[in-house]
């Protein structure tokens, strides 16, 4: 829900103390920067991302084409893997 509904983009960063993640072109902020010589910052308002909480993110499937819930499924060989719980696929 909200602005960013339905967009998609990659995960720049995760914060997992906060259950937080950093996703690129999603939950755009305008932050008032002021002007510092020193630094060799000019002033203006400048656009960034804001962290998003973990339960509003979901994987991308590209066999449904959307974000969906994940599962898991343990393979044969033991290997714990995420499946899309759409369409069955693998997602890693």
């Amino acid at each position: 829900t909200g602005k960013d509904a339905g967009k998609r983009g990659t995960v720049q960063r995760v914060l997992p103390r906060e259950n937080r993640v950093i996703v690129a072109g999603a939950n755009m902020v305008k932050r008032h920067v002021r002007p510092n010589p020193h630094a060799g910052i000019a002033g203006g308002i400048q656009e960034r991302e804001a962290p998003l909480h973990l339960s509003k993110v979901n994987p991308f499937c590209r066999s449904c084409g959307k974000g969906v819930r994940v599962g898991f499924k343990t393979l044969e060989d033991g290997r714990k893997v995420r499946i899309c719980r759409s369409c069955g696929e693998a997602l890693d």
